[in-house]
């Protein structure tokens, strides 16, 4: 922008304009490295959901063995991880598309209340469907008054316990992120816009 000289004092200059956005070029750094950050969780909730549905799903071990669907807890964990697994996928692809577009796939509002609430939801349900998982492979064992399946067919009850286990580093990964678009909606309910300026 120029401004005639007229309008300017002896000895002063015209105010900096800038073509830049409102954002400092530091602030948009810090927002990309925090979209890697959160990338890096939900591909660690992804790989471990998907890991443990996987395990899951493949623990049959022969005709004389029992099966993962015989019992509710291990359906529950099988639905459970897949469901995270593929909302992990979907906000991947979301976190790639704003770290290379530079803006969300939604507007803004609505992504930034989209993820928080079903990092919330999703964390919370991976969590019941391992402790459910935990427990019926306690009971296995003997260890809750039920039978002592896992001493017949110990394969099926040692798969069971990796699925359960792969589950619970899938919660704690989507747990990260929960924290993270917490932060992230509490900066945007403060600011009404990007959080750029808390970082």
């Amino acid at each position: 922008m120029r401004f005639p000289q007229s309008s300017l004092r002896n000895g002063e200059t015209p105010p900096r304009t800038s073509n830049l956005p409102f954002h400092s070029t530091v602030s948009v750094q810090k927002l990309r490295r925090f979209n890697i950050l959160i990338l890096v969780f939900r591909l660690a909730s992804f790989s471990f959901s998907l890991a443990s549905a996987v395990f899951m799903i493949t623990n049959s071990h022969g005709s004389d063995s029992p099966n993962w669907h015989d019992f509710d807890a291990f359906r529950f964990v099988l639905a459970a991880n897949a469901i995270v697994a593929f909302y992990s996928l979907a906000e991947m692809g979301a976190s790639i598309w704003e770290i290379l577009k530079g803006t969300t796939l939604l507007p803004e509002i609505v992504q930034v209340w989209f993820d928080f609430g079903h990092d919330q939801v999703f964390a919370y349900l991976l969590l019941s469907a391992d402790a459910a998982g935990t427990a019926l492979s306690r009971t296995l064992r003997g260890g809750g008054g039920g039978g002592d399946t896992c001493t017949a067919v110990n394969s099926f009850c040692v798969q069971s316990d990796i699925s359960v286990a792969l589950g619970f580093a899938g919660f704690l990964f989507l747990g990260f992120s929960s924290l993270l678009s917490g932060f992230r909606l509490v900066c945007f309910i403060i600011s009404g816009s990007r959080f750029l300026l808390y970082l």
